[in-house]
C-alpha cells in the first residue's frame, strides 16, 4: 500500500508559481510511475503530468506544457510538479498518483494510489 501526501498548494496571482510536492511512504517509490491531476470544481479528473520510474518519459496535458515540470527524487521517494505562468483556469484540487506499471496513460483509472490533493487557487 502506497501512501501519497501531497502539499505545496496554495494562492497566487496569475503570472504567479507554485511547486507542489508529493511523498510517498513507499521504500520501493522508484518502482511506480508518478503522476500529477487536477480537479476544478464541477468538472471531471484530468490529467496534468506524467513522470517515469526513472525520472524519464516525461509527459504533459496540452494545456500545461511549457509552463509545468514534473520532476522526482527516488532518495527523497517524492514527486514536485513546479507550476510557473499560472492562469485562472489552472484553479483546482490537485493529486498526485502512482502506478507500478511502464506504459503511460493518462486516464485516471490506471492509478492504483492516490494522495488527498492540495489545493491550488490562482487570482486574476
Amino acid at each position: 500500500q502506497v501512501q501519497l501526501v501531497e502539499s505545496g498548494g496554495g494562492l497566487v496571482q496569475t503570472g504567479g508559481s507554485l511547486r507542489l510536492s508529493c511523498a510517498a511512504s513507499e521504500r520501493t517509490f522508484s518502482n511506480y510511475a508518478m503522476a500529477w491531476f487536477r480537479q476544478a470544481p464541477g468538472k471531471e479528473r484530468e490529467f496534468v503530468a506524467r513522470i517515469g520510474q526513472n525520472g524519464d518519459r516525461t509527459y504533459y496535458a496540452n494545456s500545461v506544457k511549457g509552463r509545468f515540470t514534473i520532476s522526482r527524487d527516488n532518495a527523497k521517494n517524492t514527486v514536485y510538479l513546479q507550476m510557473s505562468s499560472l492562469k485562472p483556469e489552472d484553479t483546482a484540487l490537485y493529486y498526485c498518483a502512482a502506478h507500478g506499471t511502464y506504459t503511460y496513460n493518462p486516464n485516471p483509472d490506471a492509478y492504483s494510489y492516490w494522495g488527498q490533493g492540495t489545493r491550488v487557487t490562482v487570482s486574476s
